[in-house]
């Protein structure tokens, strides 16, 4: 059955009222805390994940939200259960960095069907409905066609653990730096996995995310044309926190390079 439009138009919608909230917060004199010894929140994803969770009480009111901040971890999923980072990036966006975004998506019945990540600093919406594609600002995008790891541009990240538990994490970074053109870590999943989507990297990996950092994104890679597995090329599990996403040519290798470092 066809998604609702209307449950696209909400997302948008959302993320583009949480853009206004950044753009307001960005670069100000910021109220940030600490959750834990690196991990930040600030002013504003408290103020973006209450104001859709209000959006979806109104326009909603029978589905569940799955945010960061107030994770929910004890009500039961609904149906409809929509899942919400109000600022994937909180560390790039309480430095003044601008590389942070917004992801919304939209899970039916324990399967994600819409996701839609703003980036408000650079002006760009990636969209993509399950079995519809995806698009960046309403024009179609695609994944990267490099079939050589020689050749390939990746992007990784680090959990807030990584002091206390580098190990492998560190091994694989440094094993794709002796295989790849360059690797970077930004900071922001959701924005990274879009950028796969892109054509802009040609492969993501990081363990320990949580369902808010890589459910819209991952959806967006994979109806770029893209591939997204697991560390054991399974399907990705929201909730076991390790994703590989790539063009697709390239998956196979990046799997390789990962299991063999992989503890």
């Amino acid at each position: 059955m066809p998604l609702d439009p209307a449950y696209l138009s909400t997302a948008i919608r959302g993320a583009l009222a949480a853009g206004r909230i950044h753009a307001r917060y960005f670069r100000s004199n910021l109220d940030v805390k600490k959750k834990g010894p690196i991990d930040l929140v600030t002013a504003a994803d408290l103020e973006v994940e209450r104001e859709f969770r209000a959006l979806i009480a109104r326009e909603w009111p029978d589905h569940s939200v799955l945010g960061e901040e107030q994770a929910d971890g004890a009500t039961p999923a609904r149906r409809c259960r929509w899942i919400i980072d109000p600022v994937d990036g909180t560390t790039n966006f309480a430095h003044g960095l601008a590389f942070f975004c917004v992801s919304i998506a939209l899970e039916v019945a324990g399967r994600i069907e819409l996701g839609v990540v703003y980036d408000a600093t650079a002006g760009e919406l990636f969209v993509a409905e399950r079995g519809a594609g995806a698009r960046l600002n309403g024009r179609p995008i695609h994944v990267s066609q490099r079939a050589e790891l020689i050749d390939a541009l990746l992007c990784t990240g680090f959990p807030y653990s990584i002091r206390e538990h580098q190990g492998s994490q560190v091994d694989i970074f440094a094993a794709f730096l002796g295989r790849a053109r360059a690797v970077r870590r930004l900071g922001s999943a959701a924005l990274d996995l879009c950028y796969v989507a892109a054509g802009r990297f040609e492969a993501f990996w990081e363990q320990h995310l949580h369902p808010w950092d890589m459910a819209a994104g991952a959806l967006i890679v994979q109806e770029a044309g893209g591939r997204v597995t697991g560390y054991d090329a399974g399907q990705v599990d929201l909730f076991r926190g390790q994703i590989v996403a790539s063009n697709g040519r390239l998956h196979d290798d990046l799997l390789q390079v990962i299991g063999a470092h992989y503890r």
